[in-house]
Parts: structure tokens; C-alpha cells; sequence
């Protein structure tokens, strides 16, 4: 049996990204992990190599830093190693309201949320149109279907630039996936300052759902994966309810 090629995760030191490295290193890829954390990459690299028998590079970055984007670019859209798959899941987000937080951390989240998806896929996309095949899945949430801040605003333009994506590049064999998670079990809320208190119990979704349920979505074809049945209801609810009644959550954690 073939390979199925090498994916490149990104945020895959813990969360969501390292639940995608161990259920695609499950499937058979060879990796390249993307993250901060230079030793906590090392591990999980070693854990994957152990459990799965697959090639894994660590390639550690910090993606707000422009120098350290580049160089993940360099590595997506190097020809002599195709990435086949690029799983753009790095992300944080801010507890507090837009004026309580300094410019610069929400810049900083910008350039994460948004620009680096943006030259990620860039760098990733022209050699799988020139290949003829590959994918995309960028994890968005489901903020992105209410008014919720800049967090919300950036994953709009996720799943506003996924669904583009999806039917852009759809001829040229490539498949772009949307996934929007909700209240996650991860560290992304602890990192926040926010508790599990954050939402009801019923919210919650364990990682290896989420990201078993979006790779099945891929592998179909789907622009968009909304783990969960609760989140299905939820996300077009969120559309017709006014933004003002929707306004009144906005104490509840983000992702």
C-alpha cells in the first residue's frame, strides 16, 4: 500500500493539532509538526515515530514572527518534499474585551489567525495545483458565526476563505476543509485564564472526535466539518438569531 504523503501540522505540540499528528501518522503519513516548543515537539516526534513507524520533522516556529512564517513556507512549497496535506491549526485567543487588550496582542493574533493561513496555504497550494492533487483543513470555530470580537472576526475570515478555497481549487484536485470546533477539551481555554465552567457540560467535545469526525468530513469532500450534533443545530441558529440577543454571551469562552 502506498503512502498517502506527508502532512504538515501546524500548533501540533498539544490541542487539537496533536490530536490531527496522531490520527494522520494512524493513516499512514509522515509528518512535519509546526509549534513554538522546540522539546515538546521532540517528544511528541519520538511518541509518533514509536507508535506508528512514520517519518516525522520538527520543524519548530513561531508563526507571528515573520522570519520563522517564511521558513514553513519554504518547506510547504519546497518540490524536492511534497507536503501533501497542510493542517492549519495554530491559534490562541484573548479573555478580555478588544479595548482591555494591548494593540499589539491583538495584532499578534491577527497575524496568527489570518496571515499565516493565508501564506501557509499560499505556499501550499501552488505546488498541489501543479501536482494535481492534495488538501487543506483549516480549523476555524464556531465564534465565527457570532459577533464575538476580533477572535470571531478572524475565523469568519477562515471559513469565508475556506469556502472559497474549496470551490476555487476543487477542479484542480485539491479538497479544502473548514473544520469549526466548539467548546474543546484542550489546553486552548487554559491558556486563556478560562474555565471549563466556561460553558455547559453538554458543549464540550473531546479532541479525538472532533478530529476523527473532521477527517471523515475531508475525506468526503465537505467544505465545512461542525463536530457534533449540537453545534450543527447551533451554528445556523446562530445566523438567524439578531446580534444584539447574541451579544449577551459574549462572557463565554471562545473555542
Amino acid at each position: 500500500m502506498s503512502s498517502p504523503g506527508t502532512a504538515l501540522v501546524t500548533g501540533a505540540s498539544s490541542g487539537i493539532g496533536l490530536e490531527f499528528a496522531r490520527q494522520l501518522a494512524g493513516r499512514g503519513h509522515d509528518l512535519v509538526l509546526v509549534a513554538r516548543d522546540r522539546d515538546r515537539l521532540t517528544q511528541v516526534a519520538a511518541d509518533l515515530r514509536g507508535d506508528h513507524d512514520v517519518a516525522v520533522e520538527v520543524l519548530p516556529a513561531d508563526l507571528v514572527d515573520r522570519g520563522q512564517l517564511g521558513t514553513v513556507e519554504q518547506r510547504l512549497a519546497d518540490p524536492d518534499r511534497p507536503v501533501e496535506m497542510l493542517v492549519n491549526n495554530a491559534g490562541f485567543g484573548l479573555k478580555h474585551r478588544f479595548l482591555d487588550n494591548d494593540i499589539e496582542v491583538e495584532q499578534a493574533m491577527l497575524d496568527l489567525l489570518v496571515t499565516a493561513v493565508l501564506r501557509l496555504s499560499h505556499a501550499a497550494l501552488g505546488p498541489m495545483a501543479e501536482r494535481g492533487h492534495g488538501g487543506l483543513i483549516n480549523v476555524s470555530s464556531v465564534a465565527a458565526f457570532l459577533p464575538r470580537g476580533t477572535y470571531s472576526a478572524a475565523k469568519a475570515w477562515v471559513n469565508s476563505f475556506g469556502e472559497w478555497a474549496a470551490t476555487e481549487y476543487r477542479p484542480s484536485g485539491i479538497t479544502v476543509t473548514t473544520l469549526c470546533p466548539g467548546f474543546t477539551r484542550t489546553e486552548f481555554h487554559s491558556r486563556m485564564q478560562v474555565g471549563r465552567d466556561s460553558a455547559p457540560d453538554f458543549l464540550w467535545l473531546d479532541a479525538d472526535f472532533l478530529v476523527r469526525t473532521a477527517l471523515a468530513d475531508f475525506d468526503k469532500g465537505r467544505t465545512f466539518s461542525i463536530p457534533g450534533t449540537q453545534y450543527k443545530v447551533l451554528a445556523p441558529l446562530a445566523r438567524a438569531v439578531p446580534s444584539s440577543l447574541l451579544q449577551r454571551f459574549q462572557s463565554m469562552g471562545r473555542r
